[in-house]
């Protein structure tokens, strides 16, 4: 076996005996072999269903939300125009979007940290994904064992037509998850009967041409093969676990030796554990693992093991637990107890509040509005006919607000000077307008050869929100 492929185990005592994994599961790498997840009902599974009906309905839904007359959530990337709920974010917020990254990487961390990969499990658009896709197989294929007695037969009619319902509803989900992702960055009302009517764009069209395949791959066809040899997060998670990190684990100590026994047969007379050694706990598995190897990079946390163990200790009158989430402390049996807040936690927690503090911060102190200022490249000032001093500049005002918006410019910082240009204009919303302006100064009433000043650009009717921008008026010697 080569030394990537083989499994990593923890949180075994030395003193248990455990069996080798089988030649199935030792290839569970292998992409060619697939994987027929069985069906499992229980607490977390149910936990992982709503969380995953909550996520879809909400990325299924929310492009078709509008606020204020517009599309709520659009990221307009052809004209740099990003809207949400009212705010419009343009290329010069960059810093938001910066705030909103780490937030949701120092988030991930905590969350790893204190419950492991429950993000995998429970949120991640690919485990969602596939357990739908899982769900179409279900209803038109059948069982596990169904599936794969299918797979084994020659094609016949049955056959084949359960093969093209199953293909073709993954083929028409991966189509509307397409339109509704292309969406985000088009305006989807427009969008969806322009697709049908083939009046969008090609880069519409190619667009939801390949997030169609991606998604139809993706979940159909690769499925755990993208969690254990593409996602990078699977190699990176074990720098957040401690001993106190509660993962899905498996307690040896009460589960060895396992072996198959009666219901109303005592365990500790045949010399078992509480294990019987149905391998459920495999054949839930979405990613193919045996949790009773020990914890290993390629579960995923979703606890499916867990719900299948339970009900077959239920069905045995066991404590159920066998399979639980608990940390490696806790295995240990030692005598100190598991540090649900200690220092990793505690810095992630400070940072991650840090981080919203500023976004909050930064959100609530930006101005609808921006202001740019450029200077005559051609000359820094000039005298005119009546000896006074002339600096022209080029004014460019960003309207960032979803409303059309009257803004008037005015100067400070000066005395006894003179305007030549427009002071009010209209932009509308999103838009930028350019607004060329003289300044002019009688040079007896400059003291020095540059004197700095403000423009400050505010709306009509809003005169209190103001934005100053510095820039300096040349006099010359």
């Amino acid at each position: 076996m080569d030394k990537e492929q083989r499994i990593k185990v923890k949180n075994i005592p030395t003193d248990v005996k455990i069996e080798k994994p089988s030649a199935a599961q030792s290839d569970r790498f292998n992409p060619r072999n697939r994987i027929y997840v069985r069906a499992v009902t229980g607490l977390h599974q149910l936990l992982r269903q709503r969380i995953g009906l909550v996520g879809m309905l909400a990325f299924m839904l929310l492009p078709w939300v509008n606020y204020n007359g517009q599309q709520a959530v659009l990221f307009d990337l052809m004209n740099q125009h990003f809207t949400i709920f009212g705010l419009t974010f343009l290329p010069q917020d960059l810093t938001i979007l910066a705030f909103i990254f780490m937030i949701a990487a120092f988030a991930l961390f905590l969350v790893t940290t204190f419950y492991g990969r429950v993000w995998c499990g429970y949120t991640c658009p690919q485990t969602v994904w596939t357990f739908i896709f899982i769900w179409f197989e279900e209803k038109i294929e059948g069982t596990a064992n169904q599936r794969k007695k299918l797979d084994q037969r020659p094609m016949d009619f049955d056959k084949f037509w359960r093969k093209t319902a199953k293909h073709g509803s993954w083929l028409l989900f991966s189509l509307y998850t397409a339109i509704t992702f292309v969406g985000y960055f088009t305006p989807i009302r427009e969008l969806l009967p322009d697709f049908f009517t083939f009046s969008a764009g090609g880069y519409a069209v190619l667009s939801i041409a390949v997030f169609t395949l991606c998604t139809y791959g993706n979940a159909g066809w690769m499925r755990e093969i993208m969690c254990l040899h593409i996602c990078p997060y699977s190699r990176f998670q074990s720098a957040m676990f401690d001993k106190d990190t509660f993962t899905v684990s498996y307690d040896a100590k009460r589960g060895e030796k396992r072996g198959p026994r009666g219901r109303k047969q005592d365990p500790k007379e045949l010399g078992l554990g509480d294990c019987i050694d149905c391998n459920l706990c495999v054949q839930v598995c979405p990613t193919g693992i045996d949790i009773r190897n020990g914890l290993q990079y390629e579960c995923i946390n979703c606890g499916a093991c867990i719900d299948a163990c339970d009900g077959v200790m239920d069905k045995m009158n066991y404590p159920r637990g066998l399979i639980s989430y608990t940390t490696e402390r806790n295995l240990e049996a030692s005598a100190e107890k598991t540090k649900p807040v200690r220092g990793k936690l505690i810095g992630y927690s400070v940072i991650l509040f840090i981080l919203i503090g500023a976004l909050a911060a930064n959100i609530m102190m930006r101005v609808p509005m921006d202001l740019d200022i450029i200077r005559d490249r051609n000359q820094l000032y000039r005298v005119n006919m009546e000896g006074l001093v002339e600096n022209t500049y080029t004014l460019k005002i960003l309207n960032k607000a979803q409303q059309e918006q009257r803004f008037r410019v005015e100067v400070q910082g000066l005395e006894h000077y003179q305007v030549i240009g427009e002071q009010e204009f209209t932009v509308q919303p999103g838009r930028s307008h350019n607004a060329p302006l003289s300044v002019i100064i009688d040079p007896y009433d400059l003291h020095k050869p540059m004197t700095e000043f403000e423009f400050v650009l505010y709306p009509v009717d809003s005169p209190d929100t103001q934005l100053k921008q510095s820039s300096n008026f040349f006099k010359g010697r």
